[in-house]
C-alpha cells in the first residue's frame, strides 16, 4: 500500500477531487483500491498564481498562499494513474504548481 500526498493551490483543489471522482478512484463500488481521501487546509510558500492569492501571515512573518494537502491511500498498482490524474488537474500557470509525494505504508489497520 502507498500513500499519496499532494500539495496544491487552493484554486485547484475542487478540480483535483472531481478528476479523481471522474476517473473512478474515489468510488469503492467500482472496486478501486483507493481509500480515505483526506483534505488539510494550510498556508504554504508555493509561488502564487496571481497577485490576489498571496497574503502576509503575521503569525509566520512570511508571505504565504492558502494551499491544500490531499492525502490518499491506495494499492501500489494504482499509484501511477492517480499521480497522473492529480498532476493534470492541479496544474496552474506556474511551472511549480505544487508537489506530489508517494510514500510506502508499512502498516495500516482498520478500526472496527
Amino acid at each position: 500500500m502507498k500513500e499519496i500526498k499532494a500539495y496544491i493551490h487552493k484554486s485547484r483543489v475542487a478540480d483535483v477531487i472531481q478528476a479523481l471522482k471522474d476517473a473512478g478512484h474515489l468510488d469503492a463500488r467500482n472496486g478501486c483500491e483507493c481509500r480515505h481521501l483526506y483534505v488539510h487546509v494550510g498556508h504554504g510558500v508555493l509561488k502564487s498564481s496571481d497577485q490576489h492569492e498571496q497574503h502576509f501571515s503575521v503569525d509566520l512573518a512570511e508571505s504565504v498562499i492558502d494551499e491544500y494537502k490531499l492525502e490518499l491511500l491506495c494499492d501500489e498498482g494504482y499509484v501511477d494513474e492517480m499521480v497522473a490524474v492529480i498532476k493534470q488537474a492541479a496544474r496552474t500557470v506556474n511551472s511549480a504548481a505544487g508537489w506530489i509525494v508517494v510514500t510506502e505504508v508499512i502498516s495500516a489497520t482498520v478500526i472496527q
